[in-house]
C-alpha cells in the first residue's frame, strides 16, 4: 500500500480541550500549517459524552460538555487548524515524524513541532486488580457517558460508585439521568469533614471501604466490600462504575522513547512544555491524569508561546534538574525545572491539613509555603513557581516534602 507522505509545521495528535486550545493558539499566532489527528470520530475529547454543566469560561458561561467541546473545535478551525478524525497515530518514523492510519490509507507526517495531548484514561477493573466474576454491568466514568449519552443504552438499575472524587459525583449525576438507583459509593480515603453526600443523591458514602470482590454471572450481582474495621458486606447491584484512578494515555509517548515521571506516569516536562525529545512537546493530562477541562485548555494555551520560540529558532534548551516529591505527595508537574512557569500542580495521597510545603536542592532551602486550605487525595492543589528562578541548573534534584 502507497503511503502518503506530508509536511506540516505543527503536528497536534489528540483533539481534546488540549489540543484544540494549542492548534487555536498556533494558527492565530500565526503558524500557517497547524494541523490535528484525532483517533474518534469526533472532536472534542471527554467533555463531548459529558452532559452536565460546568465547562466553559467566564465569557462563555456555564456550557455542557458536548456546547463546550464543540465550541473548542470551532475556535481552532475558526483560527485556521486542519482537524482530521479517525486518524490513529501508530508510531515514529523521525524525531518529529509520525505514522498514521485513516480511511485514506497510511500516511506519514513530518513536523517542525509536534504537541503531544493524548490525554488520560481511568484504569478499568482488570488493571485494578479486583477479584471475582467477569460479568456484565462494569464500567469506568467514560464507559458509563458514552453508553448513556452516546448510545442511549440501558445500564441496570442499582449502582455503587467507586470512588469520591468530582468525577464519582458525574458517574452518580449520569447514574440518576439513566434513572438508576445509586446504591452507595465506596472509597478506601478517611471522610472529608464537608463530604459531597447530598450532591450524590443521598446515597450513603462508606469511607475507610475496600472492594473485594464482584459477584454474579452473567450479570453483576453484587459487589464485596471490607471496612478498616474488618468487617465485610455484600452491596446488591446490578451496576459498578470505577471512577478516578487516572493514567495517562502515554503509549505513543512511550513508543518514541520519551523520558517518562515516575509519579505523574506521563512524559517527564519542563515549565515550556518541552519533553526529552527536540521538537516534542506535551500539554494536558497526557502529563497530569485527572485535571479538568479548563486546566488541559488552559497548558494548551500556555504552549503557544514556547512553540513559536522553538519555530523561530530552532533550538532546544536542556531541562534543568527533575523536580521530585516525598510522600504522602504524589507527584509535582511540571516535573523538571527550567525558565518560565507560572505555578506547579501537586497531587497528594492522603489527606493534609493546612500542609506546610518545603523545597530543597542539595539541602540548600529554595522555597516554604503554607497552604491556606485542607488538601484532599485526588484533587490537585497549586504551587508557586517564582522560586524556580533559584534552581541551581547544575545542582542535583529538588526535592518538595511536607516541613
Amino acid at each position: 500500500m502507497i503511503r502518503q507522505e506530508r509536511h506540516v509545521d505543527v503536528l497536534v495528535v489528540g483533539a481534546g480541550p488540549a489540543g484544540l486550545a494549542a492548534a487555536a493558539g498556533l494558527a492565530a499566532a500565526g503558524v500557517r500549517r497547524v494541523e490535528v489527528l484525532e483517533r474518534d470520530q469526533a472532536l472534542g475529547g471527554i467533555p463531548r459524552h459529558c452532559a452536565h454543566g460546568g465547562f466553559g469560561t467566564r465569557a462563555s458561561g456555564d456550557l455542557s460538555g458536548p456546547v463546550y467541546a464543540l465550541r473548542c473545535a470551532a475556535e481552532a478551525r475558526a483560527a485556521g487548524a486542519a482537524l482530521r478524525t479517525g486518524i490513529t497515530v501508530t508510531g515514529w518514523a523521525g524525531p518529529r515524524t509520525l505514522d498514521a492510519t485513516g480511511p485514506g490509507g497510511l500516511e506519514r507526517v513530518t513536523a517542525r513541532a509536534v504537541v503531544l495531548a493524548t490525554g488520560a484514561r481511568e484504569r478499568p477493573r482488570a488493571a485494578r486488580l479486583v477479584p471475582g466474576t467477569r460479568p456484565a454491568g462494569v464500567y469506568t466514568t467514560g464507559e458509563l457517558q458514552q453508553a448513556v449519552h452516546l448510545h442511549h443504552q440501558p445500564v441496570g438499575t442499582r449502582a455503587v460508585v467507586v470512588g469520591d472524587e468530582p468525577v464519582s459525583l458525574a458517574a452518580a449525576g449520569t447514574l440518576r439521568t439513566a434513572g438508576v438507583h445509586l446504591v452507595a459509593r465506596v472509597t478506601e480515603h478517611p471522610p472529608r469533614p464537608l463530604s459531597a453526600v447530598r450532591a450524590a443523591g443521598g446515597a450513603p458514602l462508606l469511607t475507610r471501604t475496600t472492594v473485594t470482590a464482584l459477584t454474579g454471572r452473567p450479570r453483576l450481582t453484587g459487589v464485596q466490600v471490607r471496612h478498616a474495621d474488618g468487617r465485610t458486606a455484600t452491596l446488591a447491584c446490578d451496576t459498578v462504575v470505577f471512577t478516578a484512578d487516572w493514567i495517562p494515555d502515554h503509549e505513543l509517548a512511550r513508543r518514541g522513547g520519551l523520558p517518562l515521571d515516575p509519579g505523574t506516569r506521563g512524559p517527564a516536562y519542563d515549565p515550556a512544555h518541552r519533553t526529552g525529545r527536540p521538537g516534542v512537546f506535551a500539554v494536558g493530562n497526557l502529563l497530569h491524569g485527572g485535571e479538568s477541562a479548563a486546566t488541559a485548555a488552559r497548558e494548551g494555551r500556555a504552549v503557544t508561546g514556547p512553540v513559536l520560540a522553538h519555530l523561530a529558532a530552532g533550538t532546544w534548551p536542556a531541562s534543568g534538574p527533575p523536580l521530585a516529591v516525598d510522600a504522602p505527595l504524589e507527584w509535582i508537574a511540571p516535573n523538571l525545572t527550567g525558565p518560565g512557569g507560572r505555578r506547579l500542580l501537586l497531587r497528594t495521597g492522603r489527606r493534609l491539613t493546612v500542609p506546610l510545603l518545603v523545597v530543597r536542592q542539595d539541602g540548600t532551602l529554595l522555597h516554604r509555603e503554607r497552604v491556606a486550605r485542607c488538601v484532599a487525595p485526588g484533587r490537585s492543589f497549586p504551587l508557586t513557581a517564582d522560586w524556580l528562578a533559584r534552581v541551581d541548573p547544575e545542582g542535583g534534584t529538588v526535592r518538595l516534602r511536607i516541613g
